[in-house]
């Protein structure tokens, strides 16, 4: 029997931030959250693996927020929303088969593309970093963009093992989508998958690395200055892009990441400076957090996003 492209949040359980649960067919509002727990594996024990957790993780710890629409947020300075009705809807999880490897894959990027047809911003809640190459692939109808990738690793292997959509390999992929105008890798730092290779080809092709050292000496304001003015982009939120005293659930923790407020003026800034059609969180393990405190820093970091760009309209 065929799956369904979407399974909604089952009544009772908590959604993003809150939100109302709602269908493709019927989606109206601007931010969309889908739960895209499985992506691209290497091998049988990376089919369900601890990053397959994250959105349950992510609805529990953000739903609270959804109680809070009148209160008055001080990282924004008014409530939430600004008195708006809700901005953002639940579509619930992309289901999956352990028999149907690439159907799996591709049920995320038609529901991308499904929230981006219905000029919604989707916010996927990922998933291992595969997740991001199969999410942009849906947004051909929201470029050209500028992906901003905020992650300790490039990751621009072309592919390993033979398999090419991998999680070493997302932005390899997105790269040589013709609607990804550029990627800017944003907090690099320590040892990963890249060989100096993978390095050389994603400076050739145009891309940007700036470091997490660099972040902390130029500012956020060196990361914006060389986007385009009014562009459009797309986030992917690997939580080892963050310093792990920040985010500390993910498989590989590297010292000297993004710092929550770093990461937030990032956010700020982006959807003050152009339009960000869309982001995803990727690498995000639940069974590593401490007190719940990533899957917290994500939803803050979205909400503020979210409530910068209803702002601007």
């Amino acid at each position: 029997m065929a799956l369904p492209l979407l399974e909604p949040v089952p009544e009772g359980a908590p959604t993003f931030l809150g939100a109302p649960r709602a269908g493709l067919e019927s989606l109206a509002a601007p931010f969309a959250a889908i739960g895209a727990p499985f992506g691209v594996p290497y091998a049988m024990r990376n089919v369900h693996h601890g990053a397959s957790e994250a959105p349950a993780a992510l609805r529990a710890m953000s739903a609270r927020f959804g109680r809070m629409l009148e209160h008055h947020d001080f990282d924004l300075d008014g409530t939430p929303f600004d008195g708006r009705p809700w901005p953002i809807v639940d579509l619930g999880d992309v289901p999956a088969d352990p028999r149907d490897l690439p159907g799996n894959a591709a049920r995320v990027t038609e529901a991308v593309a499904g929230v981006v047809a219905r000029s919604a911003a989707p916010v996927v809640l990922g998933g291992d970093d595969s997740i991001s190459a199969l999410a942009i692939r849906g947004l051909e109808r929201a470029g050209p963009l500028t992906v901003v990738q905020i992650d300790a690793h490039i990751d621009f292997r072309d592919e390993v093992g033979g398999v090419r959509d991998g999680y070493s390999s997302p932005m390899r992929r997105a790269s040589e989508m013709p609607w990804v105008e550029r990627i800017v890798h944003v907090g690099t730092r320590g040892l990963g998958s890249a060989r100096p290779r993978d390095v050389e080809e994603t400076l050739a092709a145009g891309n940007l690395i700036i470091t997490a050292h660099k972040v902390r000496e130029k500012g956020i304001d060196h990361i914006l200055d060389r986007l385009p003015e009014q562009g459009r982009y797309y986030v992917v939120l690997d939580c080892d892009g963050l310093d792990p005293s920040v985010a500390p659930g993910t498989s590989a923790p590297s010292p000297g990441g993004l710092s929550y407020h770093e990461a937030a003026d990032l956010f700020v800034g982006l959807a003050r400076r152009g339009k960000v059609v869309g982001m995803n969180v990727a690498e995000h393990y639940p069974s590593f957090d401490i007190n719940g405190i990533t899957s917290l820093v994500i939803a803050r970091l979205i909400a503020i996003w979210i409530g910068t760009a209803v702002r601007q309209i």
